[in-house]
């Protein structure tokens, strides 16, 4: 399956990310006319990302927003809603495409170490990718090289822990929503503070760990794939990597969601987590990548959450 994705394996990644299918246009909060459409050369690849830039031509923080296997671009703006942010904040937002063996730009994947499918398998270099755009962004004048943030969805949240751990002199924090880790990664580079949201009801990528709903379901996955650890490893690992003492737990008084705070870090760098109530692979405040998937709860908005996070924690 070097070419292509069997039929199986398409439908698992449609479900993996719960976005599949393209956004409706009527869908779509957020403004566009700031939004490019770029395609650059990397590693062999014709790569494409869409940027919207609301800095007014100043330095400013970057989001990186990484869409779920499965996905594209178009699909990860109009879930996160981060455009309607960024117009207000003045920022700007990356939104990154993967790579896939189906014509379009659909069924795209990360190359995130032990998934997903077409990056996975290919070896493609998206860590190099992602980082070009960075590198030529804060070249530019246009980024502000202490505020450059990564979130994604699933397959795209993991993709966030590895760039986090391979870039870490670069990002200053990462938002993994409804992803994991695999339990074997390797020490990064350096301390990233990051903000996590899980769904209480992700029966896709489930909390105990174990295989990926989606590939279970429907009985299509990559050889190359591998189960994923239990959802609270992706904050125990950056606790452990940003030197933090033992977290303080509370949950919220409308029973939203059960929150984990890693406060007390050496490195100065914290670790939220927040297992989001009646959610399930979904981004919790966002939109649904099509009208079968899970859909969002509206209690918490993982967003605006994320933004205050990342605008308290730029790199020192």
């Amino acid at each position: 399956m070097k070419h292509g994705l069997s039929l199986a394996l398409a439908a698992s990644l449609a479900l993996l990310a719960a976005c599949s299918a393209a956004a409706q246009p009527g869908g779509r909060l957020a403004p566009r006319a700031a939004t490019d459409d770029m395609k650059i050369q990397h590693d062999g690849r014709e790569r494409r990302y869409l940027i919207s830039d609301f800095s007014g031509g100043r330095p400013a923080p970057v989001v990186f927003v990484l869409h779920g296997g499965g996905g594209h671009p178009e699909n990860a703006q109009n879930m996160s809603q981060f455009d309607v942010i960024a117009a207000r904040e003045k920022f700007i937002v990356v939104y990154p495409g993967g790579t896939g063996g189906m014509p379009g730009g659909r069924l795209l994947t990360w190359n995130a170490g032990h998934c997903c499918a077409y990056a996975l398998e290919n070896k493609v270099d998206d860590v190099g990718f992602i980082r070009t755009i960075m590198d030529q962004l804060v070249a530019s004048g246009r980024a502000d090289p202490k505020r450059i943030y990564v979130t994604g969805m699933s397959n795209g949240a993991m993709m966030s822990h590895v760039l986090a751990r391979e870039l870490s002199g670069r990002i200053a924090a990462i938002g993994p929503i409804v992803g994991a880790t695999f339990g074997d990664e390797p020490a990064p580079n350096g301390p990233v503070a990051a903000i996590i949201f899980v769904g209480q009801d992700d029966q896709t990528v489930p909390a105990s760990g174990g295989p990926l709903g989606g590939a279970t379901k429907r009985g299509g996955r990559s050889a190359e794939d591998r189960n994923v650890a239990p959802d609270i490893d992706q904050a125990s690992y950056w606790a452990k990597a940003n030197r933090c003492a033992d977290p303080v737990e509370s949950r919220d008084t409308k029973g939203k969601a059960v929150e984990l705070r890693w406060e007390k870090c050496t490195s100065g760098r914290p670790v939220h987590f927040y297992r989001v109530a009646n959610n399930g692979h979904a981004w919790p405040g966002g939109k649904a990548g099509r009208a079968e998937a899970d859909q969002p709860t509206p209690d918490v908005n993982a967003s605006e959450m994320m933004w205050r996070f990342f605008t308290a924690n730029p790199k020192p």
